[in-house]
């Protein structure tokens, strides 16, 4: 046997994660300039990042040969949420954080319930801690809760939640994943995840963090790396229970937030003004696209956050065509959806170059 024979089943079963495909990446394989091409798959703020953000960055440069001190952020996050800092939990992105919560709470013998259609990282954390998967079928693309909650088994120690969901962009109302918590066993863990939160219509948005004191079980992650336009600097955090939070630290990471993205986290926080033009920018293209999307007699499911998703029959093929073109957009054939597509919100000028590159590949 070798050694890799020798890693756990459920390890060598796992497979990576496919992020999408990078700029130069798709330069490099079909020699089209790297000006030349957009990319539309990620879910990545088209303004970059904020101002404020980039000037903490570069302050912070001279800082480099010190450990991160994460006090700050933690401080000013304890301060915008109305909780404890003992409840906030740091990570190198929220994958990160779920990461950790997958390892403190889940194990060989032990279950998670999630969506089908839900983010991707949900399976393989569960499955990466050795937890068997449960996946509920998903209801008009997105969370049916009534049959999460009639899946949870005695084993099952998390379930996990996207609001909005990604890639579908669904999204649950704040009287629905209350009614959830209500009915979820104390001893489950229930990660409602965040990501997209912010580009959610302000009547929509959900102050989730304020029901932390009637759910010790909940647990909220939020990133930096969507409307903040953090991506690259990788920072996210979760909002729990104190004694939640505190086995999460114990298996996270010493300093697995780096200086960069500390400093960066902290300046973005106070840039109102480029997370309101951020989201002015998004509900302009979610509306450039989405006519755009009509126009060309395409299904496409509404929009919750900084992306939609569309029905284009062979989307293997349609992709295809448009990297052709220089344009990158999100196959999600992984996500049981082999015949749709996502794409980001971009700019306008970006937008409308997505959309006259589809009517050429659906041509």
């Amino acid at each position: 046997m070798s050694l890799c024979d020798h890693s756990p089943a459920y390890i060598r079963a796992l497979s990576a994660y496919q992020p999408g495909k990078p700029i130069t990446q798709l330069s490099r394989e079909l020699g089209i300039p790297v000006d030349n091409i957009i990319k539309l798959a990620s879910n990545e703020n088209p303004l970059g990042m904020s101002p404020k953000a980039r000037a903490a960055v570069e302050r912070e440069l001279g800082t480099l040969e010190r450990y991160p001190d994460d006090f700050e952020l933690k401080s000013a996050l304890a301060e915008r949420h109305g909780l404890p800092r003992e409840c906030i939990v740091l990570g190198n992105g929220s994958n990160d954080v779920l990461d950790l919560l997958a390892r403190v709470f889940l194990a060989p013998g032990t279950s998670a319930v999630f969506s089908q259609h839900a983010f991707a990282v949900y399976p393989l954390a569960s499955r990466s801690a050795g937890a068997e998967l449960i996946a509920v079928p998903a209801r008009d693309f997105g969370h049916d809760l009534d049959a999460m909650l009639a899946a949870i088994r005695p084993d099952t120690r998390v379930v996990w939640i996207a609001n909005p969901n990604n890639p579908t962009g669904t999204f649950l109302a704040a009287d629905e994943l209350v009614g959830f918590l209500e009915k979820v066993p104390a001893n489950v863990a229930v990660v409602i995840d965040e990501a997209y939160n912010d580009y959610l219509p302000p009547a929509e948005r959900i102050d989730s963090t304020a029901w932390l004191a009637r759910f010790p079980n909940l647990v909220v992650c939020r990133t930096f790396s969507k409307i903040y336009g953090l991506a690259g600097l990788r920072i996210g955090y979760g909002l729990a229970d104190a004694g939640v939070a505190d086995l999460m630290n114990r298996v996270r990471q010493p300093f697995n937030c780096n200086n960069l993205a500390l400093a960066a986290a902290v300046a973005a926080l106070g840039d109102d003004e480029f997370l309101a033009k951020s989201y002015a920018v998004n509900v302009a293209g979610i509306e450039q696209i989405s006519a755009g999307l009509t126009r060309l007699g395409r299904r496409f499911i509404p929009a919750h956050g900084n992306f939609i998703t569309f029905h284009v029959g062979d989307a293997a093929a349609v992709n295809e065509r448009l990297l052709r073109q220089g344009v990158i957009v999100r196959p999600i054939a992984g996500y049981g959806m082999p015949e749709w597509l996502r794409v980001t919100i971009g700019l306008e000028r970006d937008n409308a170059r997505f959309l006259e590159a589809l009517a050429q590949a659906l041509s």
